[in-house]
């Protein structure tokens, strides 16, 4: 079998990138955690369409404004202190605030109100709310979703192929998942639902690239005789450049796919466009360098196995 590239001469290099992520990742989500948005902490988001260019200091200003006149009003349990503000909008002419805590209904026309005073009458208000026992079941549920998948590929990779190269797909799933909540985790980007689904769709996506290199590994093995540890790397090697141009071709197109939602997709769907992003390199990366290669140690080992310890004939 002829080659170009030889992937499996750096294996251990890429084991210890991918090693130096996951610590980085650990000690990032020890020290700062994630940066949940309110479908899992509750609370309330509040989107005001100005219309107009602003500053996040005006905004903080007018709302403290509006605390006090509803204060004023007899609505004592009132804090419009907001946990962030954002700029959205095509012109920047929306800020998106978030509260820890439920917002009063009655609070609402005020903080309107206020609004209309210094930007004029074409301010609207936006307001979701979640609350603690919603925001609980949507995280669990999120949780299992990413384990039923990832019970779902063991069980078809095992049935399709074997369990070696389930293992390996698991893990090489796993290693893009949490890169992408690292680098989430690092830039403080806002964790809701839509990076949820974003990681099932990164995960659906590196298990295919994994699976396309793994059939053509054991087809590769049909023909191959695999007595030595050599002779598996040289299965694995050719077996990823014969498959490099359609790992390529493939992650290219969904990137520039993935790259103009990013751009023109809008505010809310940004953090998903940038974790399909992150989650797609990472899913190329990993089925190249990552699944073949655990997948390569550990049939090699057996390999070394039989070979130095023959089973007795029958």
């Amino acid at each position: 079998m002829s080659y170009k590239f030889n992937f499996v001469k750096h294996r251990k290099v890429y084991f210890i990138i991918s090693s130096l992520i996951a610590f980085v990742g650990i000690v990032s989500l020890l020290l700062f955690g994630l940066n949940l948005g309110i479908d899992f902490t509750s609370g309330s988001n509040l989107e005001i369409n100005i219309e107009k260019s602003f500053n996040e200091n005006e905004i903080k200003d007018l709302l403290q404004q509006a605390e006090d006149v509803a204060k004023a009003q007899g609505l004592q349990d009132v804090n419009l202190r907001p946990e962030l503000i954002r700029v959205a909008g095509n012109q920047n002419e929306v800020a998106v605030t978030r509260f820890d805590q439920t917002l009063n209904p009655d609070v609402l026309p005020i903080i309107k109100s206020v609004f209309q005073e210094k930007y004029g009458e074409q301010v609207d208000l936006v307001e979701s709310t979640v609350n603690p026992t919603i925001g609980r079941e949507l995280a669990l549920k999120a949780i299992y979703a990413v384990l039923f998948a990832s019970l779902g590929i063991i069980l078809y990779v095992t049935i399709r192929f074997e369990y070696r190269f389930a293992v390996a797909a698991i893990i090489a799933l796993l290693h893009d998942a949490f890169f992408v909540i690292t680098i989430f985790s690092i830039l403080r980007l806002e964790v809701d639902l839509s990076f949820i689904a974003a990681v099932l769709t990164i995960v659906g996506y590196s298990v295919n690239d994994t699976i396309v290199i793994f059939d053509r590994i054991r087809e590769n093995l049909k023909k191959a005789k695999t007595k030595r540890f050599e002779d598996i790397e040289e299965v694995v090697n050719a077996s990823l450049n014969q498959t490099l141009a359609r790992s390529i071709n493939t992650v290219l197109t969904v990137l520039i796919t993935a790259t103009a939602l990013y751009i023109f997709g809008g505010t809310g769907i940004k953090n998903f466009s940038f974790a399909l992003l992150v989650g797609l390199i990472s899913g190329a990366y990993s089925s190249i360098f990552i699944a073949s290669q655990i997948w390569l140690v550990w049939k090699g080992k057996d390999v070394q196995k039989q070979r130095f310890n023959p089973q007795p004939d029958a």
